[in-house]
């Protein structure tokens, strides 16, 4: 599930738990230390420490965008879709769920307004729909629903390592063979990495198949990304000691968040994603500062605890 769909941006009956998810549109939730980590979170992290401080700490609101909402509509229509019987499920009754499921999810969040306000003949409104349409449609051309029975769909998994870190997500699909076999499938609305970068496309679920193994005892069989903005389908076959390498490097992950929530020290990692954050106004690579550090620091000299703010150098 793309990042804003796992961390609520759906909020059609997900639980989203204190410290776990950007907040888009509204004031964010008290600040709190992380609770638990999700693969969007821990992406954050590897991606940008200070990214992740301002989402899961400070909580700063984030401006919605018209290609998360987007996915996030098309993992709507394609859920609903499976509550329709099996010789039901065309591309034409999918495309029918979407304004549907667009009225709905405007309910739940009504910032999304914000996206079409200076729209008023509706065109880019209908530009937006009509490339929702295409990828449902091209999801058709990928996999079969008249041949799914999805055990679950919009799953929320929890657990708890021994270590006491806590994983949790939601995915999109599972589908279990009449073997036992255990397919997790994700829905991704934009293109297909390239092939270099596919390991990392596939920590996520990844992760998502360590949370299943400790919950349940079973290594899935099959892991399922579906990239409709490209038609792309990439699979992948985890064994036992890929789930303990994940397991390891989550541990190690975590670790360092720890260790950053105590000292305060959340460092920026400039790439070029740089471009799409919200927070350019608040990060010291492009001049600002961050807000008043919301939580107790320990001095690793001392081990004193103190309240502190982290400091734009």
């Amino acid at each position: 599930m793309d990042s804003s769909i796992e961390d609520g941006a759906r909020d059609q009956g997900s639980v989203v738990a204190q410290g776990d998810g950007p907040v888009t549109g509204v004031a964010g939730r008290a600040a709190g230390p992380p609770a638990s980590l999700s693969p969007s979170r821990a992406s954050d992290f590897m991606q940008c420490p200070l990214l992740y401080r301002f989402r899961v700490i400070d909580r700063l609101p984030e401006k919605p965008s018209e290609a998360a909402t987007r996915g996030t509509l098309v993992h709507a229509v394609l859920e609903r879709l499976f509550d329709a019987p099996a010789a039901e499920r065309t591309a034409p009754r999918a495309k029918a769920l979407i304004p549907g499921q667009w009225d709905r999810l405007r309910e739940s969040r009504p910032e999304l307004g914000e996206l079409f306000a200076e729209d008023p003949e509706g065109e880019r409104l209908a530009r937006w729909l009509g490339e929702a349409e295409q990828l449902v449609e091209r999801w058709f051309t990928l996999e079969d629903p008249v041949r799914l029975e999805p055990v679950e769909r919009e799953l929320f998994v929890e657990t708890e390592l021994e270590s006491g870190l806590r994983l949790r997500g939601i995915i999109d699909r599972v589908d279990v063979a009449a073997t036992g076999e255990v397919r997790i499938v994700d829905y991704k609305t934009g293109k297909a990495p390239r092939p270099e970068y596919a390991e990392g496309a596939l920590f996520q679920m990844k992760f998502y198949a360590l949370v299943v193994w400790r919950l349940k005892n079973v290594v899935p069989r099959r892991l399922q990304l579906v990239y409709l903005g490209s038609g792309d389908v990439l699979t992948y076959d985890p064994v036992l000691a890929d789930l303990q390498r994940v397991e390891r490097k989550l541990l190690a992950l975590w670790e360092a968040i720890r260790q950053a929530t105590e000292s305060g020290e959340w460092r920026p990692r400039p790439t070029k994603l740089c471009g799409w954050c919200d927070h350019q106004a608040h990060c010291p690579e492009f001049g600002g500062t961050p807000p008043p550090y919301p939580l107790p620091v320990r001095s690793a000299a001392s081990g004193d605890v103190a309240q502190g703010r982290m400091s734009a150098d």
